[in-house]
Parts: structure tokens; C-alpha cells; sequence
């Protein structure tokens, strides 16, 4: 039951709006549709953190049902969210109702501060970050050499993922 009041029509301006475009509320981010696309390479630095912008498309991606084969969240993003001592559950929730910069200022109150030179070092750990046992080197290299077997230089997971997701992936020179 309505109720009929003379001048009303409900919401007045804000018919037709949705509670997220509402004034005081965050509109919610539009995630990537991981089974259509790729999400953002590893190797894209967000405030200064490498994967960070990867894993929030694939938080997104799975909170909406869309992430396809990608896994949220992976060894790279527990290592990422063990780093920021970041619950991965409220990681996956605050992607889903916030922009990369709120997101961004939620880690600042809710992860652990990290100084910039630990955050670099961070970085180049992930950079550098291969399998560690004899199965995972046995799929890394079945992968490896499915996409290109001339490409024995790729040792590191970001750099796998890049060349399956076919960005350009620079040669490594050989270690003597």
C-alpha cells in the first residue's frame, strides 16, 4: 500500500538514482570481467607497490563473479597481503565497494605501514619471485615453454604471467 500525498513524488530529484550515487555514499568501481580480459600486469606499480593493482582486479573480478580462470587470492596476493598484515576477506570486500585510491587510503588505516625502502625491497623480492619447489619448476616450465620455448631466460612468476597474458617481457641476460 502507497500512500497518496498531494505534491509527492517520492524521491523528488533523486528518482531514478541508486543508493551508490547517492549523496555521503561511494559509488561502487566497475571491476574488469576477467573472463573476457586480463587484469593488470604485476609489473604496474600503484602507490608504489608492485601487484597491488592486479590483485584488486582480481579481488573485484571474483567478489562480482567474473574473475574466469584467475584466483584470488593467489601465493603472489597472500604474499602481498601477509606483507601489509591485511586480512584477505576484508582486502576482497573493501575492492569491491571502493576506487584504487580509497582503496588505497583504506590500506593506510588498515595495513601495516611499510617505509618506502622496505616497500622497495618488497618489490624487488617480487620481481625476483620463482617456484620454489621441483613440482612448481616442473608446471612453471611446462607452461614456460607451451608459450614459448625459446624463452628459458623467464624464471620469475610475474614475468610467466606476462608473457601468457602477452605483454612484452624483456630478455634477461644470462647469469654466468
Amino acid at each position: 500500500m502507497s500512500l497518496d500525498i498531494p505534491g509527492s513524488t517520492g524521491m523528488g530529484d533523486l528518482k531514478g538514482t541508486t543508493p551508490d550515487d547517492l549523496a555521503g555514499q561511494m559509488r561502487r568501481p566497475g571491476g574488469k570481467n576477467l573472463k573476457a580480459e586480463y587484469p593488470r600486469s604485476s609489473n604496474e606499480l600503484l602507490a608504489g607497490y608492485l601487484h597491488l593493482a592486479r590483485m584488486i582486479d582480481k579481488a573485484r573480478a571474483r567478489e562480482a563473479g567474473v574473475n574466469g580462470d584467475y584466483i584470488y587470492p593467489c601465493p603472489l596476493d597472500k604474499a602481498f597481503l601477509s606483507f601489509l598484515e591485511v586480512n584477505e576477506q576484508d582486502f576482497a570486500y573493501a575492492a569491491k565497494t571502493r576506487t584504487d585510491d580509497l582503496i588505497l587510503e583504506w590500506l593506510a588505516v588498515h595495513g601495516r605501514h611499510r617505509s618506502k625502502k622496505q616497500i622497495e625491497l618488497w618489490n624487488a623480492q617480487m620481481l625476483e619471485r620463482g617456484p620454489d619447489d621441483d613440482a612448481k619448476w616442473a608446471y612453471f616450465k611446462k607452461t614456460r615453454d607451451a608459450l614459448d620455448a625459446t624463452r628459458s631466460d623467464i624464471v620469475t612468476w610475474i614475468a610467466l604471467l606476462d608473457l601468457e597474458e602477452g605483454r612484452e617481457v624483456p630478455r634477461r641476460a644470462a647469469t654466468p
